[in-house]
């Protein structure tokens, strides 16, 4: 039973593309590895910008200067 978690940013992903990236998952774990879709799990977690970091700083603050 696979289990995916997809972990992003809480900036604006709709509920559209998060039926996507879980269909898009399932069937590329039974494409290539040939698990069941009936039984892979797929857990999308969205993250506040203030709780995600990258290089050190939080990413609220390097959105707020353009990066």
């Amino acid at each position: 039973m696979p289990y995916v978690n997809i972990k992003v940013t809480r900036e604006g992903v709709n509920p559209a593309q998060k039926a996507e990236l879980i269909k898009g998952v399932t069937d590329l774990l039974q494409q290539v590895l040939g698990k069941n879709p009936a039984t892979t799990v797929v857990v999308i977690d969205e993250v506040d910008t203030d709780n995600w970091g990258i290089a050190g700083e939080q990413v609220t603050r390097r959105r707020a200067r353009g990066q």
